[in-house]
């Protein structure tokens, strides 16, 4: 969602990328990722044309042939077992091409399969669930009010380097520089000195996990207050459940189990009280573990008991300049999941889709028999790499869209090579109500596409077409649309209509943080719902192991990188022929038993082992053992379980906070990549 500038020669030919300084949020910046969209868009291996098979029976074919051989199967599968035979995996590529994703998923709407999964159950289904249980809708994210608030606290975020997490941040440096220099203050809570407590006031070096107890002492102390009890009460239902609940959270408990002294913590507790409303975002380092509801549900009651949220000076929701959520009338959610799918109906089915623990127990029952995965990495993303990997390449039919090879167009039937995002239209849709103003942006394609790479609607439409049915808006046909038709109803709705949006080359802001619509139109009666019976019961739960915990032992905690977004961009190189490597990063007190920087070690947890570079990293946590998702080489995947440790009311995987062992690898000839 920055804005950049691209210069191109001979009209295909990209040969630069930097940030637009007229764009009126990034201001010029861009990060690494958005300055390598041109090595990416010319990388020799980019997916060019469509092949059918797999192994040494793979072919390239045209796109009549693929499209002639893959419907039938899709149509077969569906007379033959049911619609929902056919499963859909959206990720993280599909979130950045509006009209590839509107297609994708009105394709599944129509053919009315129920198997949908997608990226959010992934890594932050926290977010969604516990917006819907205390605030009525699952699509409320709460947005930092940088103009206004005087206090940020970032619970296991590093905005510098991720950009936020259900957060837009861009220039980050010079953002937060600009909060300070107005007077703000920023706290750092993370087992790992980020690239982001460079430009922060204090960081508390909490051990990995623990984030949640520092949140729930906070809160249990300010209930302490009869009065601020009182004026809480007000504006939310379940004040009382929340205060005896938050109640376990002793002083001893909290120093035990963070590692902090009760002196800083009483510090934290007085720049809140200080500032009278807090900002506070939370990112993978707590979305990820097993605490990440109760995590978030104590940052919203934080936020509730300081009246923060949708409030000037805390926490806003951004409508969006294109989705207009303002305008809308609104029912409250009760919260309620739907049952999960037939092989593992005790996982919930939340947001329309069901949690993506159960598509590989779906393919092995026989339930899914066709996939088509838009704009993602399954074998490196979903749990247990190996089970993973089986399942994949046990389906009749595997079809994936995406621009370059992975570790799962490997196990494809049916590679079909997509546009990048330079050679398509594209609109701020999806992330819409994400950005630090209500703001959107047009950009049209850059450059024609190259080979015989399609737009993934223009993939999509095709086969709806050929099974009968429509993936296009108002009844539209492949042949005779065009991207601005797709993206037109979106920008005609907007905030400013669609002369404004596309008018503007460098984007445009309707406002900033505006208040109070949520108030007004989505809080369900009674205000926000802090005694949620399920969450406070997690809460319970853990309490309970809190007292119980051994503080000792080593435990997996994930950490971003500049240059890479899960397993995109992971061997692109940007300018100045920059990549990056995978690491176990480890404390040097740690390293120092297994050996120098580049010393192969294999970490083992309960449900497998993977094998990796060492590199010691002083900015860690004694106890904490980093090491980045999406890379499959050294899969974190193979770390984890689709049976066991998953949350009962999200159904994510347990990717944080896992225990592990490290010991030095017995052969080192297997990563050759990592030895140069």
């Amino acid at each position: 969602m920055c804005g950049i500038v691209v210069t191109v020669a001979d009209g295909s030919r990209v040969e630069r990328v930097r940030g637009d300084a007229e764009h009126p949020l990034s201001r010029g910046y861009t990060c690494p990722k958005g300055r390598a969209l041109g090595a990416l868009h010319h990388d020799p291996r980019r997916l060019d044309r469509p092949t059918i098979g797999r192994g040494p029976g793979r072919r390239t074919v045209n796109w009549t042939e693929m499209l002639d051989d893959l419907a039938p199967r899709l149509r077969d599968e569906i007379d033959a077992h049911g619609p929902d035979s056919l499963a859909m995996y959206l990720a993280s590529g599909s979130a950045f091409d509006t009209a590839g994703r509107r297609a994708a998923e009105r394709f599944l709407d129509v053919i009315g399969s129920q198997q949908k999964y997608t990226a959010t159950t992934i890594d932050t289904p926290c977010k969604p669930l516990v917006a819907e249980l205390v605030g009525g809708w699952s699509g409320l994210t709460p947005v930092w009010d940088h103009e206004c608030s005087t206090l940020l606290v970032l619970f296991g975020s590093n905005p510098v380097v991720s950009h936020g997490h259900s957060n837009a941040i861009p220039d980050p440096v010079n953002r937060l520089r600009e909060f300070r220099d107005r007077g703000g203050h920023v706290w750092v809570v993370d087992p790992r000195r980020t690239e982001t407590v460079a430009h922060a006031d204090r960081h508390l070096a909490v051990h990995p996990g623990s984030d949640w107890l520092v949140l729930g002492w906070l809160v249990a102390q300010l209930l302490t207050d009869p009065g601020r009890v009182a004026e809480v009460s007000t504006r939310a239902s379940g004040v009382d459940e929340l205060r005896g609940a938050t109640r376990g959270f002793t002083d001893d408990l909290v120093v035990d189990g963070t590692g902090l002294e009760l002196g800083v913590l009483r510090e934290l507790l007085e720049a809140v009280i200080r500032a009278g409303r807090v900002s506070a975002l939370t990112g993978t380092g707590t979305s990820m573990a097993e605490s990440a509801n109760v995590t978030e549900l104590l940052l919203w009651a934080l936020h509730v008991v300081t009246d923060s949220l949708d409030r000037p000076g805390g926490m806003w929701f951004n409508p969006g300049y294109l989705s207009r959520l303002e305008t809308r009338q609104w029912v409250p959610s009760d919260g309620v999941a739907e049952p999960g799918p037939p092989s593992r109906p005790e996982l919930p089915r939340r947001f329309g889709e069901w949690p993506c623990a159960g598509l590989i127990s779906e393919i092995e029952a026989g339930n899914v028999r066709a996939l088509l995965v838009v704009g993602g990495n399954p074998v490196t993303a979903f749990p247990d790499e190996h089970r993973t990997r089986a399942a994949l390449s046990s389906l009749d039919t595997l079809a994936v869209l995406d621009i370059l090879p992975t570790e799962t167009t490997e196990l494809a039937t049916h590679v079909l090579p997509a546009v990048d995002q330079l050679e398509r239209a594209d609109t701020t849709w999806l992330l819409d109500t994400y950005q630090l103003a209500v703001a959107a942006q047009f950009s049209p394609a850059v450059v024609p596409p190259q080979a015989e790479r399609r737009p993934v609607w223009w993939t999509i439409g095709h086969l709806a077409e050929r099974l009968g049915v429509s993936a296009l808006p108002r009844g539209l046909t492949v042949d005779s649309v065009s991207e601005l038709d797709l993206l037109g109803p979106i920008l005609e709705r907007s905030l400013g209509g669609i002369d404004e949006v596309v008018g503007s080359a460098s984007g445009v802001v309707g406002s900033g943080a505006v208040f109070g619509w949520v108030h007004e139109r989505v809080l369900p009666p009674g205000g926000w719902r802090l005694g949620n019976e399920q969450l406070l019961a997690q809460l319970s739960t853990l309490l309970s192991a809190a007292r119980a915990a051994d503080p000792s032992g080593l435990v997996l905690i994930p950490h971003r990188q500049l240059r890479t977004m899960n397993s995109q961009m992971r061997d692109i190189a940007g300018p100045g022929g920059r990549t990056e490597a995978v690491a176990v990063r480890v404390h040097p007190a740690v390293a120092a038993g297994l050996g120098p920087d580049g010393t192969a070690v294999t970490m083992t947890s309960s449900h497998g082992s993977v094998t990796a570079s060492l590199r010691a990293d002083d900015r860690l946590h004694p106890r904490a053992v980093a090491l980045a998702h999406g890379w499959g080489e050294c899969n974190v995947s193979a770390l984890t379980s689709a049976d066991d440790e998953i949350d009962p009311l999200t159904g994510m995987v347990r990717q944080s906070g896992i225990p592990v062992r490290l010991t030095r690898a017995e052969r080192w000839e297997h990563w050759p990549m990592l030895r140069n």
